[in-house]
């Protein structure tokens, strides 16, 4: 029993140092594991203690970086900017800086004025863009006084007032009253007697009615083919179909609206009382002498040509405080212009990437704003051997299914446009009907527009007075009697023109934005201005984006863009 008892003492002895080691050696891992530990977070800790340290060196570099290129970046300060050089912006710009305020203009392109421009090339003269305004509001009127003499409005003569309109193969006098409306064979019998109960019937009462539903309501189906579809070739190149009245021709739409009737409208408009503006913009065609560019130079050298920046790159307009800055590069330098107020006139595309504090969602009715796609072809002629051009220019109705959409008789309207006998015609084609023209060849282009040439000028019969003729492209020929610079022909002799009408040069000019269609989804794009504006004071959107498209309309909107931030101010 003795020595059982001391085996089982050693035993328990045994198993107790056996625990006693257990112990030890699990101290000795959990030590070794809270030092390996400690040792991790101690790295772990110089990691970030060492990325700090490269963050304050990098921020520290950046501030050094940013303050060198702040003492590189030139500062300006203005009253106002105005983004885009073009006639609305110009507007805007002569009467702020006439009232004393410092205005800051910037141009993306190389020069003023926009698409208004005027070439001077081997003793003709003629316009790209537009190539006419309708001298119809009082700001236009009062433009031209305030500058002063520098820049003098040049009217269309007689032969101006007469216009085209291509049928079957023949050129038509455009009715100018209700009687030669009743003679003309552009409209069917059926829509003349519509024509003359035009001042009885009830007007419209939907506010989206487009162009071509209400003259189909109101006129006929002739009328809106043969007339109102070539007419708004010629001022919107668009779709009269999708054209909504109230926005497109906002006059035609209150002449139904306010007298239930266009031709009752018209006549007691004509009689209501005038100021002596009012009196003055009389609606008639309009150029400038020497071309339409010098009235925008004469803009520019009022405001002053240092306060206009052209070839800028990159603008960006930033939101601080009370005020935007606007930045961007030019020549190789950066500038940042602080003002109070922005006004931007460019098309509505361009605004998405200007301004880093408005959403894509807030801007996307603007954004959205559809725009037809022009080419332009110059033709000029040294010696013009075609019929007569006594009129304004050729509109072309779309279902003629014809290229152009018009020829412009840029020679006729106005004086001292060519040499003696020669001619200028601009060739008006693409627009809602061949978006893809804009995409043609140069060459391409150029065939198609001799075609549109040759093909309604080249093989005429003219009868008739001069600046009332008949033209007719049926016959294959021309039968000129007496017409200036044809004597060598002698009445009743014929002669194949195709031949003779290869213009001395042709020069194309192309227009990816070249005018905004006031479409249906134009109430949403006024609203989203509407809203922007408020809800950023100084911010003003201008262009044609709104408010219309004519010269008329640019510089009335100019005009009250200025004074109502001069009332603000």
């Amino acid at each position: 029993m003795g020595r059982r008892g001391d085996w089982v003492t050693g035993r328990a002895e045994s198993e107790k140092e056996e625990e006693r080691r257990e112990r030890r050696e699990r101290k000795g891992r959990r030590e070794k594991g809270e030092k390996r530990k400690k040792r991790a977070e101690s790295e772990k800790e110089e990691e970030r203690r060492e990325r700090r340290e490269r963050t304050g060196r990098r921020e520290n570099s950046d501030k050094s970086r940013n303050n060198r290129n702040k003492e590189k970046m030139e500062k300006i300060e203005a009253d106002s900017i105005i983004v885009g050089a073009g006639l609305t912006g110009l507007t805007v710009a002569f009467y702020l800086a006439r009232a004393g305020q410092k205005v800051v203009v910037l141009e993306k392109t190389d020069h003023i004025g926009g698409v208004i421009r005027t070439i001077h090339q081997d003793g003709f003269i003629f316009e790209t863009g537009p190539n006419t305004g309708v001298y119809s509001s009082p700001e236009l009127v009062s433009l031209f006084d305030d500058l002063e003499g520098t820049a003098v409005p040049e009217f269309a003569n007689a032969k101006g007032k007469q216009r085209w309109i291509w049928k079957k193969g023949q050129w038509h006098a455009l009715p100018s009253g209700l009687g030669s409306a009743v003679g003309t064979p552009l409209f069917t019998i059926h829509d003349k007697f519509r024509i003359l109960g035009e001042p009885f019937r009830k007007k419209g009462t939907d506010p989206y009615e487009s162009v071509a539903q209400l003259v189909r309501r109101r006129m006929g189906k002739s009328f809106l083919e043969y007339a109102v579809d070539p007419f708004i070739s010629g001022i919107y190149a668009g779709d009269p179909e999708k054209l909504v009245t109230r926005f497109a021709l906002p006059k035609l739409y209150r002449l139904e609206q306010d007298y239930g009737s266009f031709i009752r409208g018209a006549m007691k408009k004509r009689r209501e009382p005038r100021d002596e503006l009012t009196r003055r913009a009389t609606r008639e065609v309009f150029s400038v002498k020497g071309g339409l560019q010098e009235l925008t130079e004469a803009l520019g050298n009022k405001i002053g040509r240092g306060q206009i920046i052209t070839g800028t790159q990159d603008l960006k307009i930033i939101r601080r405080q009370k005020k935007y800055e606007a930045a961007f590069k030019t020549g190789g330098k950066e500038y940042l212009v602080s003002s109070a107020h922005v006004v931007t006139t460019v098309p509505g595309p361009a605004l998405e990437n200007m301004f880093s504090f408005i959403s894509t969602p807030a801007l996307k009715p603007i954004l959205d704003l559809r725009y037809a796609k022009v080419v332009q072809v110059i033709a000029a002629y040294r010696k013009w051997a075609g019929p007569p051009l006594n009129a304004f220019g050729g509109l072309i109705p779309s279902r003629e299914k014809r290229d152009a959409l018009g020829i412009l008789f840029t020679s006729s309207i106005f004086n001292d446009r060519t040499p003696e006998g020669g001619a200028i015609l601009s060739v008006f084609m693409g627009g809602d009907r061949r978006p893809g023209f804009i995409e043609k060849s140069d060459e391409e282009i150029r065939t198609l527009a001799l075609q549109e040439i040759t093909g309604t000028l080249g093989q005429q019969e003219i009868t008739g007075s001069p600046g009332q003729q008949e033209i007719s492209g049926t016959t294959g020929q021309q039968e000129i009697a007496g017409t200036p610079g044809q004597q060598d022909l002698q009445p009743g002799q014929q002669q194949d023109l195709r031949a003779l009408l290869q213009p001395d040069f042709m020069k194309i000019f192309r227009y990816p934005y070249a005018i905004p269609q006031y479409e249906a989804s134009t109430e949403q794009r006024l609203e989203a201005i509407e809203k922007m504006e408020a809800a950023y004071p100084g911010i003003h959107l201008a262009g044609n984006i709104r408010d219309g498209i004519g010269m008329a309309d640019r510089v009335k909107q100019g005009y009250q863009v200025a004074m109502h931030i001069l009332k603000d101010a």
